[in-house]
């Protein structure tokens, strides 16, 4: 159905077809219409699920997006609007961010630093941004402090799980497994939707499109990625072309590509609209186990055995640096929020911080006395955790100092997945321990333990708004806590 006001033919804003003629492709399905509660100016029509502008000067459209673009943007925890319009064909996003956000800010003070560094915000859109932003605020503060309880237990599958993740509202996630398969659950009902089935081998890496949310990305050891709808659970594209073990997966934050890492030393981005392979990151000399790709778009890191992280250009795939300095095998990598940051986590029991520009080694983070196995930035980028085979995790303050904030103790087997809440107030940690626990992240106190897994935790996940966990265990089930 169109939208209201929408002044579109009946192909826009209707269900996308997928025609890919690639050689890769398998299947068709349809993406859905996502249902609008507003009325749309006349020059913008929904086509694929985006927003996109039909006719009007681009300054006009802009500001015009600005109105809505709230309600049907990208707004995480933190607060982040993201506007998106078409230029010359292309589709592109500007991003606006409330890193640093917190129940006590000064509304006003916030406002006023927007309006200054963006033009396109006009005086009569100044109320309505900051109606929103005293509500994103408001919902900071509701889950500040939040206790969890165990909400359902789901016998997820035949055989152990190797990932979990949610979508981007957290009213659906995915689980990969031994199996061969990759589930999709309601998480509201603990229901399953459907079974993502075709891989002949282990599914391990797993990932939905976010911010939308409307594609699920799966990678394999039967060495190929495929690419399904998240509504239907139609298979669009099978990505042909590693000649190992698929083990880690990412989109861009545009939905535009796939990224795929392998055991056989390279990473390849996929085309997500055709199906067809853009290009080889070819540099690596060993597995490459980590990918990620910068919140811009631009960029993208692989973490491999080799000791190495390397930094690659996501439009040429040219690589642009290589970090070295660890001394034995990486296991974690990831960029800070605006990609000027890496940190990497190692089998050296060593965490080191890197300037990307330079491409040298700020600080190395001692005091873990076994491989450290993950490493996560809080979303503002002022701290950095660690979680280790030691049995502990560990927080630090990195806006300059490289303060050591707290040390997670209370683990009895080793940690293996870190991560923050949206809030920034709470760390969490999985463990072979069976249990997952939630952390102060200045003080470094246990506030809550997760227990009830009969065996190994290796995959936990906040949602976006911080109000519920899933936690993956090898006794083949998958924990939501609420």
């Amino acid at each position: 159905p169109k939208l209201p006001g929408e002044g579109g033919s009946d192909a826009e804003g209707a269900a996308e077809q997928d025609t890919s003629k690639s050689g890769n492709t398998e299947g068709s399905g349809k993406q859905p219409v996502t249902r609008a509660r507003v009325e749309l100016p006349p020059f913008i029509a929904l086509t694929r699920g985006r927003f996109v502008i039909t006719h009007a000067e681009f300054s006009d459209w802009l500001r015009a997006f600005v109105k809505i673009g709230a309600e049907f943007s990208d707004w995480s925890s933190r607060g982040r609007i993201i506007l998106e319009y078409e230029q010359g064909g292309q589709l592109k996003t500007k991003a606006l961010d409330l890193l640093d956000l917190t129940p006590h800010s000064n509304v006003d003070s916030i406002i006023e630093e927007i309006v200054r560094k963006e033009p396109l915000i006009t005086d009569k859109r100044v109320p309505q941004l900051r109606e929103l932003v005293g509500k994103l605020q408001k919902k900071l503060a509701e889950v500040y402090d939040s206790q969890f309880s165990l909400f359902k237990v789901l016998r997820a599958h035949i055989l152990p799980l190797t990932n979990v993740a949610f979508n981007k509202n957290g009213t659906e996630f995915i689980t990969g497994s031994y199996d061969r398969t990759c589930k999709v659950w309601d998480t509201g009902s603990g229901e399953e939707k459907f079974t993502l089935e075709g891989h002949r081998n282990v599914v391990y890496a797993i990932a939905f499109n976010l911010p939308y949310s409307d594609k699920i990305g799966t990678g394999s050891f039967d060495k190929t990625a495929k690419l399904w709808s998240a509504e239907r659970g139609t298979l669009h594209h099978t990505f042909r072309g590693h000649t190992a073990e698929i083990v880690t997966l990412q989109f861009n934050p545009t939905s535009t590509m796939l990224g795929t890492g392998s055991m056989d030393t390279q990473a390849k981005l996929w085309d997500v609209e055709t199906g067809v392979e853009l290009c080889t990151l070819n540099g690596h000399t060993a597995e490459v186990i980590g990918m990620q790709f910068s919140q811009q778009g631009s960029d993208v890191l692989t973490a491999s055995f080799d000791h190495t992280v390397c930094l690659w250009d996501s439009r040429s795939g040219k690589r642009t640096q290589q970090l070295v300095s660890h001394t034995a095998e990486i296991s974690a990598a990831v960029f800070n929020w605006d990609a000027t940051l890496v940190a990497t986590a190692s089998m050296d029991k060593k965490v080191k911080v890197w300037d990307v520009r330079q491409g040298r080694v700020m600080q190395t983070l001692g005091g873990h006395e076994d491989e450290v196995l993950d490493v996560a930035f809080d979303l503002p980028g002022h701290r950095l955790a660690s979680a280790s085979a030691d049995a502990t995790g560990r927080c630090w303050d990195i806006r300059g100092s490289f303060r050591l904030l707290c040390k997670l103790e209370g683990h009895e087997g080793e940690v293996s997945k870190v991560c923050f809440n949206p809030q920034g107030t709470r760390l969490l940690t999985a463990s072979a321990d069976k249990t997952a626990r939630l952390w102060d992240c200045e003080t470094g106190k246990q506030t809550q333990a997760l227990e009830g897994h009969t065996d190994e935790i290796f995959s936990c996940a906040f949602n976006y708004e911080g109000n519920t966990i899933i936690t993956g265990s090898k006794d083949n089930t998958c924990r939501v806590w609420k």
